[in-house]
């Protein structure tokens, strides 16, 4: 038996181990105790060996970087359409919006909006050019023409940020759903999926994380949209009716007046100014262009065509999901806010707010339990922890592209190191941001996904979206700007961040009051970057940028025509 098959089994026996019931029993502790639902820890453990088993086939084929990173570009458009659109549908999507409609009403729709109408920009401006230009990630993309190694550093450091801010709110949900599952203490439910995720990325590669993808893709729209019937079914398929009902129901539970409670339907909490609104849907919009884990999967296809016919599935699929969600967060307004059972007296009693058992995050898995029972219950369960491990994946073999293939491949080995050498540095990197992934889902334990998200999406807008569309489109654009330009959004839009109260009260515990007071930065850190951008590229008289700008034309033509490709045909 080869060495491969020996860790992959190894891993499965381990991670067999791990979520069992008895496992669950000996870690428990003094974690909250649950009832437990063998029905749920039945089918989660179901999902778990077949996608292992998954990935101990996807080992077998992935022999080389390109495998490792691409899936050897040989996967088809309809499947990394829905692949993308699995990479998407994250905890944050289902379990984050559902919730934050559950808690406020219409800001959820906000994110739902945000997150859609990002895809026609990534279909009218990126997909096919990023295709036509790159090898295996964004970095290949803005240093076409560029000067590799200072390009190649800051799309790397900025890739990474995205991807730990994006890794917190998969973590965070997950550690929330199998300590309600399980009744395992939350550090420890962190770290067993941490685990999980480094054996499905450092055995299966994308092969593995593109299979996962979309067998939980339509696992996750068929359950979605069961949910939403029978919510819609309880309502007698009249919105209007949904609506005047959450509203009734949120002020009796909430003890609002009507009139307050019918606020719901407006903006709230999370946008409290127009400049809010507008920051939070530019990150929203902008930011899906520069998410590291969606550009990637643009190069495990053919060509040019595949990856218009990838974004054109994946956006269908996707749109009709976050009208799922906001359906389903409603519907646990009407199903489960008043249900004893899916209630935290003990938290309440403290807080005096509305608490659900295993966080308010979690609304999702009750409603779930409310309009199917144990059974369903089960099968959502699985499903939501299936599209953590997917998506967990899918952002650590980013991480770990933009640590081996740029990093150390490119910028350390300068491009002097065999495919062999960089497939083991991914590997290596895979671990370390599996263990940084534990601790910083261990450390935001409190916070909303969806909104961790779309500080994910303010960092990518600002540092990434940038430098690659002005990479693509202008001609002006130097290395010298392009470096300065996607620092300055990456370093004002981390620290702007950090000022906000989401980090600086409720997770570092500076202070009662933020240092700036607005949820999301994007509007002033994606503005300083293109300034920036724009400002030290037309000031760079260097022979260098002169030679820079006269390589535009060629570049422009591959992009457009996909000439100049390896094996391509021109299209």
């Amino acid at each position: 038996m080869k060495f491969s098959h020996i860790k992959a089994w190894s891993a499965l026996a381990l991670t067999t181990l791990m979520t069992s019931p008895a496992f669950a029993a000996a870690l428990e502790g003094e974690a909250e105790k649950q009832a437990t639902n063998w029905t749920a820890i039945i089918m989660f453990g179901i999902f778990v060996g077949f996608t292992l088993f998954i990935t101990k086939w996807a080992a077998k084929q992935t022999t080389s970087a390109k495998d490792f990173y691409t899936a050897g570009g040989g996967i088809s458009g309809f499947q990394n359409g829905l692949a993308i659109a699995g990479d998407y549908m994250s905890a944050a999507s289902f379990l984050g919006i559902s919730a934050m409609v559950f808690a406020s009403g219409y800001d959820g729709l906000l994110y739902s909006l945000g997150f859609m109408v990002g895809w026609p920009i990534v279909l009218f401006l990126i997909a096919e050019r990023l295709r036509n230009l790159g090898k295996y990630n964004l970095s290949d993309v803005v240093s076409f023409r560029l000067d590799e190694k200072p390009v190649r550093t800051m799309a790397a450091y900025s890739s990474l940020v995205v991807v730990a801010f994006y890794l917190i709110a998969q973590m965070v949900g997950a550690g929330q759903l199998i300590k309600l599952l399980f009744g395992l203490d939350y550090n420890i439910a962190v770290i067993i999926v941490g685990l999980l995720m480094m054996a499905y990325v450092i055995f299966g590669g994308m092969l593995a994380t593109t299979w996962v993808q979309i067998i939980k893709a339509v696992m996750l729209l068929s359950g979605a949209s069961f949910m939403a019937f029978m919510v819609m079914n309880h309502v007698g398929f009249s919105f209007s009716e949904m609506f005047s009902k959450s509203i009734d129901v949120f002020a009796q539970v909430h003890n609002k007046a009507p009139e307050e409670a019918a606020k719901i339907m407006g903006p709230t909490s999370l946008v409290k100014t127009p400049i809010d609104a507008i920051s939070l849907g530019l990150a929203l919009m902008f930011g899906t262009a520069g998410l590291p884990h969606i550009l990637m999967r643009f190069f495990t296809v053919s060509d040019a065509k595949e990856a218009r016919k990838s974004v054109v599935v994946a956006t269908g699929f996707i749109g009709y999901f976050y009208l799922l969600t906001f359906i389903i967060g409603f519907g646990a307004i009407l199903l489960v806010s008043q249900n004893p059972a899916y209630i935290d007296a003990a938290k309440m009693a403290v807080s005096g707010k509305l608490e659900l058992l295993g966080g308010n995050n979690m609304a999702a898995i009750h409603l779930s339990h409310a309009v199917g029972g144990d059974l369903f219950l089960g099968f959502i369960s699985a499903v939501a922890f299936a599209t953590i491990l997917a998506v967990v994946a899918g952002l650590t073999l980013s991480g770990a592209s933009a640590i081996s293939h740029d990093l150390y491949a490119n910028v350390y080995r300068k491009g002097k190191t065999t495919p062999e050498s960089e497939l083991k540095m991914s590997k290596i990197a895979t671990l370390g941001l599996a263990i940084l992934a534990m601790v910083l889902g261990i450390l935001f334990e409190k916070q909303n996904v969806a909104f961790m998200v779309g500080l994910a999406f303010a960092v990518a807008a600002s540092a990434n979206f940038p430098v690659l569309v002005l990479s693509m489109f202008w001609k002006g654009l130097t290395t010298r700007g392009a470096v300065i330009g996607g620092f300055a959004g990456l370093i004002s839009a981390v620290i702007l961040i950090g000022l906000t109260k989401a980090v600086w009260v409720d997770t570092l515990g500076l202070g009662t009051e933020p240092v700036i007071n607005m949820s999301n930065p994007a509007i002033f850190s994606m503005a300083l970057s293109f300034i920036c951008a724009w400002f030290f590229s037309v000031t760079d008289k260097s022979a260098r940028a002169a030679a820079e700008k006269k390589a535009f034309d060629q570049q422009f033509v591959r992009s457009m025509t996909g000439i100049g490709i390896s094996g391509a045909s021109d299209h």
